[in-house]
Order: C-alpha cells, then sequence, then structure tokens
C-alpha cells in the first residue's frame, strides 16, 4: 500500500517553488504528482532547464490538474492574489492547501477558515516557514512580556512586494496578545518626514528594508531603562524554509481546521 501523500506544486518556477519541488522529490514519504504553472501548460517539468528527471505534468488550469490528478496536499509558493484562488479551490475538491505567500486580508483568512469548516479539511497559512524565524516570534513574544517598548525591523530582497512583511504583522499580532498597548517614544515627537518612525500597530513600530542581495531577516529590538534586548533571525538563503514547508505538509494531513502561523504546530 502506497502511503505516500501526494503533493501538487503551484509556482514550480519561482525561487520557493523551485525548492519546494526539490524538497518533495527528495523525501521519500512524499510524491509529486503535478505542478500548477501559468506557462508551460502541457508540458512535463523535466522539460524545463533545473528539473532534469522530473517527469511530471503542468497544468495552467488548477481545476483540470485536481480532476485528473486528484492530490492530498497543495503547496502554494505564488502570490496572495493567485494563492488566494489556489487555496480555495483545493478546499474545494477536498484538497489540503499549505500557503507561504503573504499579504492576505483579514476577510480572505476568515473565509477560508469558514470553508476549512465546512470541508471538514485542514489548512495552513504560514508567513514564514523557516524554523528559526518561527523561534525568533516565540521569544519576542517571551520578552515583550518583560519589555513594553518594541520595535520590529525586517529586512527583505528588492523583489517583495508587501510592507511590512507577513512575519513582521505575525510578530507583532504575537506580541500584542501579552502586551499592554502603549504609545512608544515622547508623546510630542513629529516626524520632519513621513514614514520615520515606519508603520504602527498597537503602538509598536514596523520598519521594513528592501535592498537587492537581502533574502529574508528580522530583529526586534526591546528596549528598558539601562538595558536593551534584541532577538534577530537571518535566512541566507531560500532551502532554510522547506524544513518549515515539510513539517506542514505532515501536519496539515493531521488536522481538520485552519491555521495561520507555523508557530501554532509546533510544539
Amino acid at each position: 500500500m502506497d502511503n505516500r501523500i501526494k503533493i501538487v506544486v503551484a509556482g514550480p518556477r519561482g525561487r520557493m517553488g523551485k525548492e519546494a519541488v526539490k524538497m518533495v522529490s527528495d523525501t521519500e514519504h512524499f510524491e509529486l504528482v503535478a505542478v500548477i504553472d501559468h506557462k508551460n501548460d502541457g508540458m512535463k517539468l523535466s522539460e524545463i532547464d533545473g528539473f532534469s528527471g522530473l517527469n511530471v505534468p503542468i497544468y495552467s488550469n488548477m481545476e483540470n490538474c485536481f480532476q485528473h490528478h486528484p492530490a492530498d496536499v497543495l503547496i502554494d509558493l505564488t502570490t496572495p492574489e493567485v494563492g488566494m484562488f489556489h487555496a480555495r479551490t483545493a478546499l474545494e475538491y477536498g484538497i489540503r492547501p499549505v500557503v507561504g505567500t503573504t499579504g492576505f486580508s483579514k476577510e480572505e483568512l476568515q473565509e477560508l477558515q469558514d470553508l476549512c469548516e465546512d470541508k471538514n479539511l485542514g489548512c495552513i497559512i504560514a508567513p514564514n516557514f523557516a524554523i528559526g524565524a518561527i523561534l525568533m516570534m516565540k521569544f519576542s513574544q517571551m520578552a515583550s512580556r518583560y519589555f513594553q517598548d518594541v520595535e520590529i525591523i525586517e529586512l527583505h530582497h528588492d523583489q517583495k512586494l508587501d510592507a511590512p512583511s507577513g512575519t513582521a504583522v505575525k510578530t507583532a499580532q504575537m506580541i500584542s496578545d501579552v502586551r499592554t498597548p502603549k504609545k512608544q517614544g515622547h508623546p510630542e515627537e513629529k516626524e520632519t518626514i513621513q514614514g520615520a518612525r515606519g508603520a504602527t500597530m498597537e503602538g509598536m513600530h514596523i520598519h521594513s528594508v528592501r535592498l537587492p542581495g537581502l533574502i529574508a531577516h528580522q530583529q526586534v529590538m526591546f528596549g528598558a531603562d539601562g538595558q536593551s534586548l534584541t532577538i534577530r533571525h537571518d535566512s541566507y538563503n531560500r532551502t532554510s524554509f522547506m524544513s518549515g514547508v515539510k513539517v506542514a505538509v505532515e501536519s496539515v494531513m493531521k488536522i481538520n481546521t485552519f491555521v495561520y502561523g507555523l508557530e501554532n504546530i509546533l510544539e
């Protein structure tokens, strides 16, 4: 009996998508059955440079893919607009989505949660798949019980579309769950250049840096009288995210609920 988890990857030619295809192919109990790509419909993945030996079909139409290749899990590493459609469609076909795209609205997340409950299926949306980044968020939440003054600086490559990053927003949300809201800085401070103090959430300031050469980095800075604490995580390549993707795929098969954030499935 074949107990492998059958997986479809959306966005296989992207930088994260390529790593996901490799991770799935290299994992013994995973099986890559097809990929979703807005180009190359009808071709085999092995016909594209960089995917030698991967003789799986490429579909541009997701519904056509699911009709011909029933799968257990969809890994989506595309964009918020496409990712929402992909996750919704997967759930309608009884396939559990694992989505690494950030930038979903609260309304979209609620829609996916409602759909999971209706279909009795699991879905995991993860702003960050790096295990170290999840620990950084957990440690920051722990520290915020003792340090009320905090600023978040997130640094990413200059092709990232959303700012602040989903990881920064999720970190701020986790901190706000245990921190009493506080307006930080001098009560009469003024920005002489608009945006100098960054975005504000529950009194915390979030700063976004976009530069070529960066991948994904974040530091959470806490301050108190006579001391400071900085918690930082760095991803130097996209392979760093794949351990979290693997955990998410294995976990989503065991749940029938909607989960936002990998920290909710890590013990």
